[in-house]
């Protein structure tokens, strides 16, 4: 069986496409230290607003020896809770997150917070940092609903 030469350079420009590809995401993640979020616990979804810590949304000094805060935020159906915090300047900060409906992402814009939000899960994000003042936007960035595009909330740094 003969291939046609064209056929054969297409066959020959895909390939070392997709190995090429391959080879960006591998050095991609390796260079960024990627890797999958580990829950912090769990927690029963009808229980959320009277389990601690989610029980007092907000911005708490933190119980972690690394961290000088923690950021308690609860995903709802097109909404967080609280829908605006304040952090200081310079902050290190621990987040803590879970939904009490369906699944959420929470993407905090201009930071390295970006996380799954899962119902039954408490969702963490280590050593989040304000080092500039201004707002910073947070974003579900999972599919939640028809008026998904409309859940955000603010972080402000002062």
């Amino acid at each position: 069986m003969e291939i046609d030469r064209y056929e054969r350079w297409f066959m020959i420009a895909t390939f070392t496409f997709i190995i090429g590809a391959a080879l960006a995401l591998m050095i991609s993640v390796v260079g960024h230290h990627a890797s999958l979020a580990e829950s912090a616990g769990t927690i029963n979804p009808e229980d959320v607003r009277t389990t601690a810590p989610f029980d007092a949304p907000g911005l708490h000094p933190s119980t972690d020896p690394d961290h000088d805060y923690d950021l308690v935020i609860i995903a709802q159906t097109w909404s967080w809770t609280p829908e605006e915090m304040v952090v200081p300047v310079g902050a290190n900060v621990r987040i803590l997150a879970t939904s009490v409906d369906v699944v959420h992402g929470l993407k905090l814009k201009d930071t390295n917070a970006n996380v799954m939000v899962i119902p039954g899960q408490i969702s963490e994000v280590r050593d989040v940092h304000f080092d500039e003042a201004g707002t910073y936007w947070l974003f579900c960035h999972e599919y939640c609903g028809i008026q998904h595009h409309n859940m955000a909330a603010r972080v402000i740094a002062e």
